[in-house]
């Protein structure tokens, strides 16, 4: 299984998406802000990425921005709640900054799982093309 990095600033929801992953064998860590997750992935890289979009501090556009420039395929799933206006927009911005994936909030734990295994998936392939 993968290890996935999960950044967002509601414990709540970190504790959700760790229980998911990690009932089907995913290795997950999670981080309350930008700057901890960065942190996490450069000491020690993940396969995965999970980030929410609207966050204090730094939002998750920026982190996805600094992740993808510092580690090109990592897949990256944004995350976002934040009403339809406000979603929208960034779901759109986070594509763009490089996210190969979205959910809105709220989402279920089949939506989580089958949108990992796609990214992971997706990933897997695009290096074994590449070798």
């Amino acid at each position: 299984m993968s290890r996935i990095l999960v950044i967002d600033d509601d414990k709540y929801v970190r504790t959700s998406i760790r229980a998911v992953l990690e009932g089907v064998g995913h290795e997950v860590s999670d981080a309350g802000d930008a700057d901890a997750g960065l942190a996490m992935q450069r000491a020690n890289p993940f396969d995965a990425a999970i980030v929410d979009l609207v966050m204090p501090k730094k939002e998750g556009l920026e982190t996805i921005r600094e992740l993808k420039h510092d580690y090109p395929d990592l897949p990256i799933v944004a995350i976002s709640g934040g009403g339809d206006i406000v979603r929208k927009n960034y779901i759109q911005a986070a594509e763009l900054f490089g996210a190969v994936a979205t959910l809105e909030k709220p989402f279920d734990g089949d939506e989580l799982l089958s949108t990992i295994a796609s990214v992971i998936t997706n990933a897997d392939s695009a290096a074994q093309k590449a070798s």
